[in-house]
């Protein structure tokens, strides 16, 4: 009996773009397809609108919503944010960062949103631009066609059955499914950095005035950091990133041991003190990872399908967003230009690595108390302190002139790890052991 169902005439069984995943990356790219002119289909393995963490974004995401033609929309279910506010309990009081201070003073806010929401409006846009979208669609097989023909996907319906399609070109912005990175081996676990979260939603959780209400507010503790974003609805995201070695204690209830650990960081206690936990508690464990690859010769990975670092610094959505802008442009030339394709290729595979690089290098020490401490009194020698802050907008991908300010940060980082050798040296084997404790099984 033949396992696979001829598609119905509805259905697209041949495109030029195949994209599988329906989130910011896959829509983001989808759309820009489809206004060049693409026959271009989304395999979107849920139905939107769906839950999904990752709710704070950032100033350079604004250019990419208004390229798409949706960031008034995106405005109106959005939290104002004009900046990040960082919490330790090493240091008297905060630390409040506003974008407008930095290098750039053309990107001073964004918005905190519901990802349901924000998703929804991505992909129907991608749909009203021109893009086929197969809801509740899930990619399960791929094969790669000889000279350079492109690929067969084997998909499943909702109804169970599945389907073949065939594409010229295939993008996979399948996010944490990490779809052909998981079936060509590519996927490798960070080495140099590991977490897990947990997370989850609460009513009544207490702000801060003014301005700032809907900054985001980061909380370092003993096993890591949490994150707080206040949403449009009322509602607060909080959310734990620890070291794996914390996680594998958990000896309870999941919620249980959710509110223990909010309960060993004063500052975030005292805001949640009045607050109820809403929403059903969520874990993520060992989740930093990279893929070896960024592409082949007929297919892209963007946005998490490729790599996930931490999302300390909200850098999800704008690297999912900006891997789509990039997606587009290199099928674009690849199949319009084939001349050009090993160029844009390179290109894209260059650019691509541009943004975790440069963001891990802050995330891997943000447990080290020399950059805590370089954090919570920022100096402005050199414009450093504004370069930093265009790094938290994510201004890193123009032509802003920030990259010698922070390599004169960096060098005042390693000098005050000199300077403090036994601190630094006792930070590097906890820092060691976490990651070990990651890579041991549990």
């Amino acid at each position: 009996m033949n396992p696979y169902s001829e598609s119905p005439p509805s259905i697209s069984s041949e495109c030029d773009v195949l994209v599988i995943g329906g989130g910011p990356a896959g829509s983001t790219a989808a759309t820009l397809l489809a206004e060049l002119g693409y026959r271009t289909v989304v395999l979107e393995k849920c139905h939107h609108p769906r839950f999904h963490i990752g709710e704070s974004l950032l100033p350079a995401n604004l250019p990419l919503l208004e390229r798409l033609g949706v960031k008034e929309e995106v405005a109106s279910i959005g939290m104002f944010k004009p900046g990040a506010e960082f919490v330790s309990p090493d240091h008297d009081g905060t630390l409040t960062f506003e974008f407008a201070d930095a290098w750039d003073k053309s990107m001073p806010y964004a918005y905190q949103v519901r990802r349901s929401e924000f998703d929804h409006i991505l992909i129907r846009n991608a749909a009203q631009r021109g893009a086929e979208i197969l809801e509740g669609w899930q990619a399960t097989d791929i094969r790669f066609l000889p000279d350079a023909q492109g690929a067969e996907i084997d998909a499943r319906n909702g109804d169970g059955l599945t389907h073949r399609l065939r594409a010229r070109f295939v993008v996979d912005a399948s996010g944490r499914d990490t779809f052909i990175a998981n079936r060509l081996k590519l996927k490798q676990r960070n080495k140099k950095h590991n977490s897990a979260a947990v997370y989850g939603h609460f009513a009544n959780a207490k702000r801060r005035s003014g301005r700032h209400e809907g900054s985001i507010s980061v909380f370092w503790f003993d096993h890591g950091w949490f994150w707080l974003i206040p949403l449009a609805d009322g509602t607060t995201s909080v959310g734990a990133v620890t070291w794996p070695y914390y996680m594998k204690r958990r000896n309870k209830a999941l919620r249980e041991f959710f509110l223990e650990t909010i309960a060993q960081c004063p500052a975030l206690a005292e805001r949640l003190a009045d607050a109820q936990l809403i929403s059903e508690v969520e874990a993520t464990g060992n989740f930093s990872y990279i893929s070896t690859q960024t592409h082949g010769e007929r297919y892209l990975l963007i946005g998490d399908a490729f790599a996930f670092i931490d999302p300390v610094f909200s850098s999800g959505v704008l690297f999912a967003m900006q891997g789509g802008v990039l997606a587009a442009e290199t099928v674009d030339a690849c199949l319009n230009q084939p001349h050009r394709a090993n160029a844009a290729l390179k290109n894209f595979d260059r650019r691509m690595r541009h943004g975790p690089r440069e963001f891990s290098w802050f995330i891997y020490r943000m447990t080290n108390p020399t950059m805590r401490d370089l954090f919570m009194a920022p100096q402005n020698i050199l414009r450093m302190k504004e370069a930093l802050l265009s790094l938290l907008a994510g201004d890193i991908f123009g032509k802003t002139p920030i990259w010698f300010s922070l390599y004169a940060f960096k060098a005042i980082y390693y000098l005050n790890c000199l300077l403090n050798f036994r601190r630094t040296l006792d930070a590097c084997r906890r820092r060691g052991q976490n990651i070990q404790d990651a890579a041991d099984p549990a």
